[in-house]
């Protein structure tokens, strides 16, 4: 390993190449000099502007660092986090785990409980009573949940909306299992075995051996 600073000041931009001849660079975060762990912070490597990728670099491993820009400007506060937004994520979380604790009580199907976790991805206003999904208070989801269940005024922009949910949910649980059939139809389990051999033909029996001696 060449070039290992004693320190690395945050907000420095760093450069090194792992055992696995990858290279990454980045902007420090933080740097253990005992473990000799470093975390960059690098552009996203989905392109997206307001994402990041954070990369943990153990320096034992890497064979070559460089320190490309020394950070000189003082460092900015660190922002405290918002608790309100996590409590609000917390209880979220809490009532998520409520409403499908509710569905198995009322023996709700998996069919069921998979549309209504595909529902509740977008929409949190959705709730069980007995074994129906009931959304926005207006609409509802009857087993088996097919298209033809949901119930509401068929003109208002909630009922065309959840119908739209529930048609496309159908259709990628139609193809998913569509898919896995094809996908056991060719694996080696479902091989027919090979037919057996011929058959030798029977032995005479012994009274006819004998007769004939």
């Amino acid at each position: 390993m060449a070039g290992v600073s004693e320190c690395f000041n945050i907000g420095s931009v760093v450069a090194c190449k792992t055992c696995y001849e990858k290279e990454i660079e980045g902007e420090v975060l933080a740097f253990d000099p005992q473990t000799k762990m470093l975390i960059l912070k690098c552009p996203a490597s989905s392109g997206r502007p307001s994402r990041n990728d954070v990369h943990m670099v153990n320096l034992s491993m890497v064979s070559d660092v460089q320190v490309k820009k020394e950070a000189t400007a003082p460092l900015e506060p660190t922002q405290s986090l918002n608790l309100q937004r996590l409590n609000t994520r917390v209880r979220n979380q809490i009532e998520e785990k409520r409403r499908l604790v509710t569905a198995l009580a009322a023996g709700v199907s998996p069919e069921g409980q998979k549309l209504f976790l595909t529902i509740t991805k977008t929409i949190n206003e959705a709730t069980w009573q007995g074994p129906d999904i009931v959304v926005w208070d207006t609409v509802t989801i009857s087993p088996p949940y097919t298209p033809d269940n949901v119930k509401g005024q068929a003109d208002s922009k909630a009922y065309l909306h959840i119908r739209k949910v529930v048609e496309k949910h159908t259709k990628d649980m139609a193809a998913a299992e569509a898919s896995s059939r094809v996908s056991g139809a060719s694996s080696p389990s479902g091989q027919q075995s090979p037919s057996p051999g011929p058959v030798p033909a029977s032995q005479p029996p012994l009274q006819q051996q004998a007769a004939s001696n």
